[in-house]
């Protein structure tokens, strides 16, 4: 076997039971940057960036991810169509074919750490057939000092090979690509798939299991950052497409960091190294820290170039809709390193509402937030996931089911405790459609979201006057700079109040079936929180 790079003294791939033609150990995003181009595996943009391709899946496959149950998982994963099983002996077939697939393989290896906490970071090995792989996982990931590297001795492994193929009649899983997770030998199994984001969100559910359980430390999918001056804590919880990466990327503040996040008894801190922005009609005026930062060691996801020339098209959807860049945070001129916050002052809860219903900003309650929280209310935006084509209103538990195999309601309880132990404001933030629903109303400006998100976080909206929402029980503020106050009211904006309170009435439903299977786990102040039927359509004026 030939090795090339900086390598563990400690701990190689033979103590994993791993033979390869060569391995390239820690390469420099330049050297993966040059091996991709020459593979053929991407190409270079004016500004640098490195453009892929992803192949048949341009978004995560979740009915393909497996958790392996044994007995470190079988009592603590909330098992279902989310957390889906397989046997460990499934798991160890997968992983012998997979040894055997790589022995005639050039692979690269990427030591590196998972969380800017000392005390709560996992020490990760990633093996890739790919080399823009590895170099997403070097953008990813927080990368160790080289001094770091020679002793470096890895506490959770991923194998990433999309040209490796499972057999579903044999091997446990539903189709060729798969996820796997087996917590008990510490090790993700990918294949079939090129889609890079398999990778990164795998660690997080590695993190969401290991942290609460192990650390009580409460994992979180959201973006964080903090105030220059001020240095106070925000973090944004959304699933993918609702703006937790444009919103936290804001000139005048520190970014921490753009998707996941743990919570300690002293600080907030990112578990990763880079951000993993949407790129579709990405524009330097509405992003002009993310469009800074498609450079040189950046990578680009199925996007296009404009015909003859070598420039980025942002609108091209020939591919998909979720066009991705990847970067290393310190891309982003205001980043702080480590990435480490304190206790957050102020919480925003993100949804896409598809129903255009939701306020653009509402003040919550203790328990309208846990409400909130546990259902998890968005829109899968289009190519976020496979097959979805155009917005599909969901309930994604914590804002991140996907990615959370403990039941919703543990962290809930973690989140509902912090919340009660320092004074935050917590506030839910629509950034989808106003005016009507999906079809007829248009997305909430970009401008609109930021100011009223400022207005927040400078305690501008403390001062104001605020009504209260007839259905979903929030305060809505009155007033706000640099936003018309009709857009504050999703009523006044359909100019129908029929039509609005149908919907609203619908949403409200919608809310209160999906919270059905949590009933019995809460409270009277979380159940106080749920939306209710209007059914006086005409005359309101407090919606």
């Amino acid at each position: 076997m030939q090795e090339y790079g900086l390598k563990s003294q400690k701990a190689g791939l033979e103590s994993a039971g791993i033979k390869v033609k060569k391995a390239n150990w820690n390469l420099t995003a330049a050297e993966l940057t040059e091996i991709a181009v020459r593979n053929g595996e991407g190409h270079l943009t004016d500004t640098g960036a490195l453009m892929c391709d992803t192949g048949k899946f341009t978004g995560r496959s979740p009915k393909d991810r497996f958790i392996v149950k044994d007995d470190l998982t079988k009592d603590d994963v909330w098992w279902g169509d989310i957390n889906i099983p397989i046997s460990p002996e499934h798991f160890d077939r997968l992983h012998t074919k997979m040894i055997g697939f790589l022995e005639d393989k050039e692979v690269y290896v990427r030591d590196a750490y998972a969380g800017a906490d000392k005390t709560h970071r996992l020490k990760l090995r990633v093996i890739n057939t790919m080399a823009w792989h590895n170099l997403f996982a070097y953008n990813m990931f927080i990368t160790p000092p080289d001094y770091k590297l020679e002793d470096f001795e890895p506490n959770f492994t991923i194998i990433c090979c999309p040209g490796f193929e499972a057999d579903p009649e044999t091997d446990g899983v539903r189709q060729s690509n798969f996820a796997i997770v087996n917590f008990t030998k510490r090790m993700i199994l990918i294949g079939g798939t090129g889609y890079s984001g398999e990778m990164k969100k795998g660690i997080f559910s590695v993190l969401n299991f290991l942290l609460p359980t192990q650390e009580g430390v409460l994992p979180m999918h959201c973006s964080a950052n903090m105030g220059i001056e001020e240095r106070d804590t925000a973090i944004f919880f959304g699933l993918s497409g609702t703006g937790k990466t444009t919103l936290s990327a804001d000139p005048n503040r520190l970014l921490i960091g753009d998707d996941e996040h743990g919570w300690t008894e002293k600080n907030v801190f990112n578990f990763e190294g880079g951000c993993y922005a949407k790129a579709i009609n990405l524009t330097e005026e509405n992003e002009p820290d993310i469009w800074n930062a498609i450079r040189y060691g950046a990578i680009l996801e199925n996007t296009r170039f404009i015909p003859n020339t070598r420039t980025v098209d942002y609108t091209n959807v020939e591919v998909t809709e979720n066009t991705r860049v990847s970067y290393p945070i310190d891309h982003i001129r205001n980043m702080i390193n480590p990435s480490i916050g304190g206790i957050p002052k102020n919480i925003f809860f993100l949804t896409c509402d598809a129903f255009g219903v939701m306020p653009p900003i509402q003040k919550l309650s203790k328990g309208q937030a846990m409400y909130h929280f546990i259902s998890g209310y968005t829109s899968k935006v289009a190519g976020t996931e496979a097959g979805v084509t155009e917005p599909q209103p969901v309930f994604s538990a914590c804002f991140g089911a996907p990615f959370m195999p403990l039941h919703p309601t543990r962290y809930a309880e973690m989140l509902g405790k912090k919340m009660e132990e320092n004074e935050v404001n917590v506030w839910l933030v629509n950034t989808g459609w106003t005016g009507g629903p999906y079809g007829v109303g248009s997305r909430i400006k970009l401008k609109y979201t930021r100011a009223m998100i400022s207005a927040a976080l400078s305690g501008v909206l403390n001062n104001v006057g605020y009504r209260t929402h007839s259905i979903f029980g929030a305060e809505m503020p009155l007033t706000c700079p640099e936003v018309p106050n009709e857009i504050l009211s999703p009523r006044e904006t359909w100019k129908n109040d029929k039509a609005f309170y149908e919907k609203a009435n619908e949403l409200a439903r919608r809310f209160q079936t999906n919270f059905d299977k949590f009933r019995e786990f809460a409270n009277e102040e979380i159940l106080q929180g749920e939306p209710k039927e209007n059914l006086n359509y005409v005359g309101k004026i407090n919606a």
